[in-house]
């Protein structure tokens, strides 16, 4: 795998570690702010909205640049955002500094995953998309626990200012080892437009939404959950966010391994299973053994959904699929905002902080029902193939190596 996925890698994490550790500081923020934790929860949500919105928008922008300059200055706007949050004197600029932040975030996994697909062989994209997720699953496992620490020992604040400190990094690793790709020809906002009339990339996108939604449903409120339902003590909160990612690294990484392989097996599989562990969370979160071996497992099974989802929309929108893979990554967070807010509704209404596992069990079930939709029209229709090329590696590709397996 080339090097330069590794600079991919470096912006991912520290664009994980932003997204993610707010979690574990809800309690924190919430009361240094002088908000209830739901309205907390609203940070989360105006996150995910951001990326939503700015995934289109921010990759609209670049269509004149190149692919490298473009994760430069979204790396420069993902350091300013971070800056704003760290500095915040009230809720509602805290919650600014998180919407300028998440506006780098989908353009750059959206971006990052085109230019990753092109550095390898056809028939390893996938598993380079999932080695520059790694970085996002990684921050997981060190960025957001050691944030989380940070910020419960020295205060949230300083938190996000090493998360500002680590985008500087991004920025340097992108601008050292990133190749300086040329954008394909022929390819404008209209193409990249028309991509979004194969209803394929639409249920993908759905897929995505449910998908992740089931699994934010449950993770956003993790800290008041474990501590409230399961009894563990504020400084477990720690350690279990890094189990949460360290679900995350191997799901992401089998997910990439055999995407390549079997995709719909592997969906069907991961959406199937994460629907049933998070209705089980329901009722097994107040024992602490289960709670914890359910939280591992959310993030397993949600990130296994992650490469062969992405690699679909980038196999169906292969003319132009920049602005398709991109607001896919919208549509993860997209997926986070809803189950975020509908968490907080469930929780408001008197139901307690186990009740946003059942919400995501919900929206898992409807991404797999959507699963065999897809599965259902592309046994229909066929398979789609990409025309073949040569791959920034110098080595041939395979006549029917982008078809999409199933």
């Amino acid at each position: 795998m080339p090097l330069a996925l590794l600079a991919l890698a470096i912006g991912a994490f520290g664009i994980g570690t932003t997204e993610f550790v707010i979690m574990g500081l809800l309690p924190q923020v919430a009361g240094d702010l002088g908000v209830s934790v739901p309205t907390a929860g609203l940070l989360v949500t105006g996150y995910a909205l951001g990326v939503m919105i700015g995934a289109p928008i921010m990759t609209a922008l670049g269509t004149r640049i190149s692919r490298k300059n473009m994760l430069m200055l979204l790396m420069g706007l993902f350091i300013v955002g971070n800056a704003i949050s760290a500095v915040a004197p009230v809720f509602a600029v805290m919650l600014i500094g998180r919407v300028v932040a998440s506006l780098a975030h989908g353009a750059f996994f959206g971006i990052g995953s085109v230019v990753a697909a092109e550095l390898v062989a056809p028939e390893k994209k996938a598993g380079a998309i999932s080695l520059m997720f790694t970085g996002l699953t990684v921050a997981n496992v060190v960025g957001v626990p050691l944030g989380t620490f940070v910020g419960q020992s020295a205060g949230w604040r300083v938190t996000f200012l090493i998360v500002a400190a680590l985008g500087v990094v991004g920025l340097a690793g992108v601008a050292k080892l990133v190749p300086d790709l040329p954008k394909p020809e022929g390819v404008r906002l209209r193409h990249e437009v028309a991509a979004f009339k194969n209803p394929q990339v639409l249920l993908a996108m759905a897929m995505t939404v449910l998908g992740f939604g089931g699994v934010f449903a449950a993770i956003t409120y993790i800290a008041p959950m474990m501590t409230e339902v399961s009894g563990y003590a504020d400084s477990s909160v720690t350690w279990l966010m890094v189990l949460f990612g360290l679900g995350m690294v191997a799901g992401n990484l089998t997910g990439g391994r055999f995407a390549d392989r079997r995709l719909m097996p592997m969906l069907f599989t991961a959406l199937g299973g994460l629907a049933v562990v998070l209705a089980l969370f329901t009722v097994a979160a107040p024992n602490k053994i289960a709670a914890a071996v359910a939280v591992f497992l959310i993030g397993a099974l949600g990130f296994a959904t992650v490469p062969p989802l992405q690699k679909r929309v980038l196999d169906y929108a292969h003319g132009a699929p920049t602005l398709a893979s991109a607001v896919n990554i919208g549509a993860f967070n997209l997926g986070n905002a809803l189950s975020a807010w509908l968490g907080g509704i469930v929780i408001s209404a008197g139901y307690g902080y186990t009740a946003p596992n059942a919400v995501g069990a919900v929206l898992a079930a409807a991404a797999l029902v959507l699963a065999f939709v897809s599965q259902r029209l592309e046994h229909r229709s066929g398979p789609v193939a990409a025309p073949s090329r040569r791959p920034a590696t110098g080595r041939a590709a395979t006549p029917d190596a982008e078809a999409v397996p199933h």
